[in-house]
């Protein structure tokens, strides 16, 4: 068995060391651009992964790189994410990703299929294990009504100046900021604007929390037609949303680009290194919360189930809790797509997935052996 993920940052590297631990037969590869990252994991590793140097922006070459694995596993930014599930399609490979693509990765589905190919995206954290849970209730309820989804990654603690720290793509963070978000409102998908709707939500061994709408229902809007209501919110420290909107209105978020002494330079990407330079702080360790709270009916009862998750920065691993969650989510789908278990072909999305009783199962028990631990209730 052949295995490559495409991108060794902080998620990427996790993926790339749950994998070696736990299919040690198998032969795993780690692609990116930037030799010290590589360096950096080959050395962690112990020499046990090979390596290669490759622009992911372009397809033909990650077309000709893919066709040599039997899965790929995606890491990348959301900007090149799209690109590199076209390329997977085109050389015949099954992969799984974790990018968060502006582009609707359904709109591939076709093509996936034509090619005999599985490709499961936003496989991470939220997307991807939210998903999974949205798809496993929507097979034990008989009808669901209304779906609440708040998720975040932040400090264990506040850190000033926006109570935050940053522990994945800055790209991303940013675009997760300004792209309108969709929920569904009696049974119809409409755009609210990001950082909007703020609530509080407390939760329990972690306090009180905002929460405010962001666009991270993704394919759940198009495979879950049949919900009336469904929104996700990212949780916050209490403050946040409202200094974020002032950056925001101010234009630091834009992507048209300001001379400076001569020389263009995208505002947004000025600002987010600047932000990865502020906020970027490895002495703060990090937690993911998630809270999905299901409301339906079963044999004409009303129903609610709560699914919690609280996980925390590894300090045995010094891996965050970003990169756990979202990494072993990841690697523990391409186990099972690498075991032959995921007979679908064409974009499969985890909501699928969590379709199967026996591979939610399977998924949840995984995760449970590396200490990521759901509690469900029901009220």
């Amino acid at each position: 068995m052949k295995i490559l993920v495409l991108g060794c940052g902080n998620i990427g590297s996790a993926i790339v060391m749950d994998l070696t631990r736990s299919i040690p037969s198998a032969e795993v590869a780690v692609a990116d651009n930037d030799l010290r990252k590589i360096t950096r994991l080959a050395n962690r590793l112990k020499g046990k992964i090979r390596h290669v140097l490759i622009d992911a922006s372009n397809q033909e070459k990650l077309t000709r790189l893919f066709s040599k694995f039997d899965v790929v596993v995606g890491a990348l930014p959301g900007r090149l994410g799209f690109n590199a599930m076209h390329a997977a399609i085109n050389a015949g490979t099954n992969m799984v990703d974790v990018s968060y693509t502006p582009e609707n990765p359904l709109l591939l589905n076709e093509d996936a299929l034509n090619a005999g190919v599985t490709i499961v995206p936003d496989c991470g954290f939220a997307p991807g294990l939210t998903n999974l849970i949205v798809g496993f209730c929507s097979c034990i309820f008989d009808q669901i009504d209304t779906v609440k989804i708040f998720v975040g990654g932040l400090p264990q603690r506040p850190v000033p100046p926006l109570g935050y720290v940053i522990t994945w793509s800055v790209e991303d963070l940013i675009e997760e900021y300004t792209r309108d978000a969709r929920i569904i409102v009696d049974g119809e998908i409409v755009r609210v604007r990001a950082l909007d709707g703020i609530e509080t939500v407390e939760i329990p061994h972690v306090g009180t929390l905002e929460a405010f709408y962001t666009d991270g229902l993704r394919t759940l809007l198009y495979t879950m037609r049949n919900v009336r209501n469904m929104y996700e919110k990212t949780l916050r420290f209490p403050g946040h949303a409202e200094k974020i909107k002032l950056l925001r209105d101010l234009g630091f978020f834009d992507d048209d680009k300001v001379e400076v002494e001569g020389v263009e330079i995208p505002i947004n990407v000025f600002t987010a290194r600047v932000l990865e330079r502020r906020l970027r702080v490895s002495e703060v360790r990090d937690m993911v919360v998630m809270r999905v709270e299901v409301l339906g009916y079963h044999q004409g009862t009303k129903r609610v189930m709560i699914f919690d998750l609280v996980d925390r920065f590894d300090e045995r691993e010094e891996i965050t809790a970003m990169a756990r969650v979202t990494g072993y989510m990841a690697s523990t789908v391409t186990k099972i797509l690498a075991s032959g278990e995921i007979k679908q072909k064409g974009i499969v999305p985890p909501e699928i997935l969590g379709r199967d009783t026996a591979i939610f199962k399977k998924i949840i028990e995984d995760l449970g052996k590396r200490r990521i631990v759901i509690r469900i209730s029901e009220k």
